[in-house]
C-alpha cells in the first residue's frame, strides 16, 4: 500500500483493482490514493459508476458526449466506485469500453468492486465487450483483495 501512494503506477499508466465486501475500506484506500496523486499534482476524479453512466447518457442528449469522454480520457486517475452492482444496458457497455479504450495505456484507472474479478465478465454481459475491456483493465493492474467485516459496523453507536 505505501508503494501505492508514492504514485509511480500512475506515473506507468497502470491500473488498480480494489476487492472486496461492502464497508472493507474500497472507497476509503481509494479516496486516500486519490489525495496523494492530487499533492503530486495528479488530475484526478472519482465517480460511482451508475453516476458517470447516467452523466453519459444525458450528454448523449445535449450533445457533449464527445467532449465528456475527452475530459475523461485526459485524467490521470480515474476511480470507479460500486463496480458490478448493477447489470448493464448494451448503451453502458459501449460507454464504457469507449471510456477502457480512450484510457489504454496512457492513463490509469481504479475499479472498486464488492464483486471478485472472475466475476466481472458476467456481471458486464456481452461476451465480445467483456473480453475488451477487462482486457484494458486487467493487464498491468495491482490487485488488492479486502477481507474483513464492515467497518462501518464497526463505527455503529450501540
Amino acid at each position: 500500500m505505501a508503494s501505492l501512494l508514492q504514485c509511480d503506477w500512475i506515473n506507468k499508466h497502470q491500473n488498480l483493482l480494489l476487492t472486496g465486501p461492502c464497508g472493507s475500506g474500497k472507497t476509503y484506500i481509494a479516496c486516500a490514493l486519490a489525495h496523494a496523486a492530487c499533492m503530486k499534482g495528479y488530475r484526478v476524479k472519482y465517480y460511482r459508476l451508475s453516476r458517470l453512466l447516467l452523466e453519459l447518457a444525458q450528454t448523449k442528449a445535449d450533445g457533449s458526449y464527445s467532449k465528456a469522454l475527452q475530459t475523461l480520457a485526459r485524467l490521470d486517475l480515474l476511480i470507479l466506485d460500486d463496480w458490478g452492482l448493477e447489470p448493464l444496458k448494451a448503451a453502458q457497455r459501449n460507454d464504457l469500453m469507449e471510456i477502457m479504450d480512450d484510457r489504454n495505456s496512457s492513463t490509469s484507472t481504479a475499479i472498486l468492486s464488492q464483486l471478485p474479478t472472475d466475476q466481472w465478465y458476467q456481471s458486464i454481459g456481452d461476451n465480445t465487450l467483456a473480453d475488451a475491456i477487462l482486457d484494458r483493465l486487467m493487464t498491468n493492474a495491482h490487485r488488492i483483495k479486502l477481507k474483513g467485516e464492515s467497518l462501518r459496523k464497526r463505527q455503529a453507536i450501540t
